[in-house]
């Protein structure tokens, strides 16, 4: 008996509408594109990571709570440690979320933000509504409170990748308040500015922070995020959880960084005096609008294409970031590189800027 093998007619058609999120690799460029951490990695701090490690680190499965680093997490954030939860990179942790409180359900998202979101959304099977920012990117918080009416998720991004912006309190305790549902605030980049919002936990049980040591922290190659919540809420989560999630490096690995965390404080004043060091040197480019940010890169938009700029600048072995979302398709995103390559970028852009210019008008 002969069959055809159809592996596609067994997917979702929400599944097959998706697009596989890819990053190409660009060898020999400045890497300005991805909102990472520019420095190196102490090299003090690796050798205590390596200290660490005993004779059977790598032969016998991680501590399945991460017990050691959620007691840190817990002394250094001032919770207890029933309200942490830690994951694979805070990717782990939002799919985790949707499919124990999207699956079903319709999930709001303040658009245009992290494309994570509504993809893990879409994976688990939930409702993706999106709810369009305002023109200059701020909240439309009756908007969010309207959609999230019946919702079982809505997501917020704050400060909001790629815009820079941050949600003020009050825009944030007027959707807790008003929505029956977990509200989610992705707050991967406060370490460079912007409100935290963990003092609001006490006070609101349906409040989700997400937080992550990738970027300020820059242990975007270990992959280690965390969430705080109310343990009513964890105690859902960990139904989905997988059961060893963070290998034993990666959390020897966070535990080393916080016990280190003054180091990467100064990183974090240095990247946050470039970030204004750029932006005023992006202001004095002429056809070039900067938007202000709180975190650690810049959104920005010319009088020319996107796509003209952004191969322009790859021209010049410069990477920033291209977005593929329509509600993008204008503006591209600057990472803060460290002060050379900052000026690096401010002069390749001038130039592919005045080569477009003069194309133009031949």
């Amino acid at each position: 008996m002969s069959y055809v093998f159809n592996p596609e007619g067994l997917v979702r058609d929400c599944l097959k509408e998706l697009t596989p999120y890819h990053s190409v690799a660009y060898p020999g460029v400045i890497k300005l594109d991805a909102n990472e951490n520019p420095f190196d990695f102490p090299p003090e701090i690796t050798r205590q990571m390596f200290a660490a490690l005993g004779p059977q680190s790598f032969t016998r499965y991680p501590d399945a709570m991460a017990e050691e680093l959620l007691r840190e997490l817990a002394l250094r954030r001032g919770v207890p440690a029933d309200h942490i939860m830690a994951g694979n990179g805070s990717d782990e942790l939002i799919l985790n979320i949707m499919l124990t409180f999207g699956a079903g359900n319709r999930v709001i998202i303040a658009t245009p933000t992290f494309s994570m979101y509504g993809i893990h959304a879409r994976v688990s099977g939930a409702e993706v509504v999106e709810i369009n920012r305002e023109d200059d990117f701020d909240l439309p918080v009756e908007k969010i409170i309207q959609a999230g009416d019946g919702a079982g998720l809505v997501v917020i991004c704050s400060p909001n990748n790629p815009t820079g912006n941050s949600a003020t309190a009050e825009q944030l305790t007027s959707i807790l308040g008003n929505c029956r549902c977990p509200v989610v605030v992705d707050q991967a980049y406060v370490e460079f500015g912007g409100a935290d919002f963990l003092p609001l936990l006490e006070k609101h049980p349906n409040l989700v922070i997400l937080r992550t040591f990738s970027k300020a922290y820059g242990l975007a190659g270990l992959r280690v995020g965390y969430l705080l919540a109310r343990p009513e809420v964890l105690r859902l989560l960990h139904k989905v959880k997988q059961p060893f999630n963070l290998n034993t490096f990666s959390q020897l690995a966070a535990l080393a960084v916080l016990r280190n965390s003054g180091i990467f404080a100064r990183h974090v004043e240095q990247i946050v005096a470039a970030r204004e060091q750029l932006f005023a040197g992006m202001q004095q480019i002429p056809g070039v609008r900067v938007y202000p940010s709180d975190a650690n890169y810049l959104l920005f938009s010319t009088n020319y294409s996107a796509s003209d700029i952004f191969h322009g600048l790859l021209g010049k072995k410069v990477l920033v970031r291209n977005f593929g979302d329509p509600l993008l398709s204008g503006y591209l995103r600057v990472t803060v590189g460290r002060p050379r390559e900052n000026e690096i970028f401010l002069q390749s852009l001038r130039e592919v800027i005045t080569t477009l210019g003069e194309n133009i008008d031949e």
